[in-house]
C-alpha cells in the first residue's frame, strides 16, 4: 500500500482553470472518491495522478517517491508509476479475447508464463468471469466488459488503483451489483484507491473519504457521514442528497424566551448558539429528518400535500405551508390524496445553518 500526496497542483487549458492549487492526501489503503459536477476538475486530478496529464505546477508523491514535481523537473511517465487504471469506456481491445486483454500488460512486463496464468485465473475468479476467458468483448454484456476491465486491474497487482466513472455506462441494477463488487475487491486487495464519479450514491456507499469538488476547488473533504450530515457549505449541502435538501431563509430572533429562526411564518428551533453577528441565515434539513404526523399534533406545523411519489421502499412527499414548499421522505409505499393535511416537526439536531453571504456552515 502507498500513500498519495498532491501538493499545490494547478492545471489550466488555455484560459480555463481546471484545478486550482489542490492539496490532497490519500492515506495508504483508503478508498477516496472525488465527487462533483461535470467540469469540476475531478478527472483532470485523476489523470494527473496517473501521469496522463502534466500539471502546470505542484508536486505528486507516491509514498516517498516523487512522480511529478515542476520545481524539481521530475516527470515519471504513466508506465513507470505502477498504477492500475479503469476507464469509463472500459478500453478493451476488440480483436483480443478476455484473457488476451488481461495478460497483454503482464507480458510486456516480462512476467513468467506461470505467474501470468496464476494472476489471470485469480483475477477472473474474483470478478466471476472465469468461464468467459476465451470470448471477445463484442460477445459480452456491458456489465461483463466492466468486470473484465476490473479483472485486468487486479492482475496488474498495482499498489494504487485509479477509476474514472467506471460504472456510468451500466444500468441501475448492474451499477448496484458492481458497487458491492468493487467494495469487496478493495477490502481484499488493500490497494490505495482513487475513484472519480458524479454519482453521489457511489461516493457515499464506496468511500472511506469523499472529496467534493467544484470549479477546480475542494469544497469539502471528509467521511461520507460528515459530508452528508455536516456539509461545510451550501454547495455541498445542495449537491449531496436525493431527494434534494430543504432550504429556509430567515433571521435569528428571540421568541418567548427561546432563540429561533424566523423563516416567514415557519419557526425553526436552534440547538446551538450561532455567531452573534449572524445576519441573514439559510437553514437546511434533509427530507428524511423531518418528523411527519398524519393526525393533528399540537405545536407542529400544519401543511398540505401537493405531490406524492412512491419509489417502492420509500415515498417522496411534496408539501406546502404558505409560500414554502417542503420535501419529505417517508419509509414505505404511502397512499394519500392531494391536498390532505399533514403535521410536521423539525428536530433541531438535524438542522444546519449557513451564512447567506459566504455560504459557509455557521456551526463548523
Amino acid at each position: 500500500m502507498e500513500q498519495i500526496q498532491l501538493s499545490g497542483i494547478k492545471k489550466s487549458y488555455g484560459k480555463e482553470i481546471a484545478v486550482q492549487n489542490l492539496d490532497l492526501t490519500v492515506k495508504s489503503g483508503d478508498f477516496l472518491t472525488i465527487l462533483g459536477p461535470s467540469g469540476c476538475g475531478k478527472t483532470t486530478t485523476l489523470r494527473a495522478i496517473a501521469g496522463l496529464e502534466e500539471p502546470d505546477d505542484g508536486e505528486i508523491r507516491f509514498g516517498e517517491r516523487v512522480v511529478f514535481s515542476r520545481r524539481q523537473g521530475v516527470i515519471i511517465p504513466p508506465e513507470n508509476r505502477n498504477v492500475g487504471f479503469v476507464f469509463q469506456s472500459y478500453a478493451l481491445w476488440p480483436h483480443m479475447t478476455v484473457e488476451q486483454n488481461i495478460t497483454l500488460a503482464l507480458k510486456e512486463k516480462k512476467i513468467s508464463r506461470a505467474e501470468i496464468e496464476s494472476r489471470l485465473k485469480k483475477s477472473l475468479e474474483m470478478v466471476q468471469m472465469e468461464p468467459y476467458r476465451k470470448r471477445y468483448p463484442s460477445e459480452l454484456s456491458g456489465g461483463q466488459q466492466q468486470r473484465v476491465a476490473v479483472s485486468r486491474l487486479i492482475a496488474l497487482q498495482s499498489k494504487i488503483l485509479l477509476m474514472d466513472e467506471p460504472l456510468s455506462n451500466l444500468d441501475a441494477k448492474l451499477r448496484t451489483e458492481m458497487r458491492a463488487e468493487l467494495k469487496r475487491l478493495h477490502r481484499e486487495l488493500e490497494a490505495t484507491t482513487v475513484y472519480v464519479t458524479h454519482d453521489q450514491a457511489e461516493a457515499l456507499t464506496l468511500s472511506d473519504i469523499v472529496v467534493v469538488m467544484n470549479e477546480g476547488l475542494v469544497m469539502q473533504c471528509g467521511t461520507p457521514y460528515d459530508i452528508y450530515h455536516n456539509p461545510q457549505n451550501l454547495f455541498v449541502a445542495e449537491f449531496i442528497g436525493d431527494p434534494r435538501i430543504n432550504f429556509f431563509k430567515g433571521k435569528i430572533i428571540n421568541k418567548e424566551g427561546h432563540l429561533k429562526m424566523d423563516c416567514n411564518e415557519i419557526f425553526l428551533p436552534l440547538n446551538k448558539e450561532l455567531p452573534s453577528n449572524s445576519g441573514n441565515v439559510i437553514a437546511s434539513v434533509r427530507p428524511e429528518s423531518i418528523t411527519v404526523s398524519y393526525k393533528e399534533n399540537k405545536d407542529w406545523l400544519k401543511v398540505r400535500l401537493k405531490s406524492i411519489q412512491p419509489t417502492g421502499a420509500n415515498t417522496i412527499l411534496q408539501v406546502q405551508s404558505g409560500t414554502h414548499e417542503i420535501t419529505l421522505l417517508q419509509p414505505g409505499f404511502i397512499r394519500m390524496e392531494i391536498d390532505e393535511p399533514l403535521w410536521i416537526n423539525f428536530d433541531s439536531d438535524s438542522l444546519n445553518f449557513f451564512d447567506e453571504e459566504t455560504g459557509n456552515n455557521l456551526n463548523i
